[in-house]
């Protein structure tokens, strides 16, 4: 949740994306685990960085 707290607008921009409140996204201590794929296409980020404890990062991905 910090990556999404560290960069401005982007709670407000997966609230809209999701139709749901800033507020609700700000309660989340975490990314919920049914939500990962669709704030991936919302924001851009990596599933891989929205829940590392569920995704692992490739071997192609550690040499990007």
């Amino acid at each position: 949740m910090m990556l999404i707290r560290s960069r401005r607008g982007l709670s407000a921009k997966i609230a809209s994306g999701l139709g749901i409140t800033r507020g609700a996204v700000a309660q989340w201590n975490s990314v919920p685990s049914d939500l990962v794929v669709e704030i991936e296409q919302i924001t851009g980020l990596p599933r891989e960085a929205l829940r590392p404890d569920l995704y692992e990062r490739t071997p192609a991905q550690e040499r990007a």
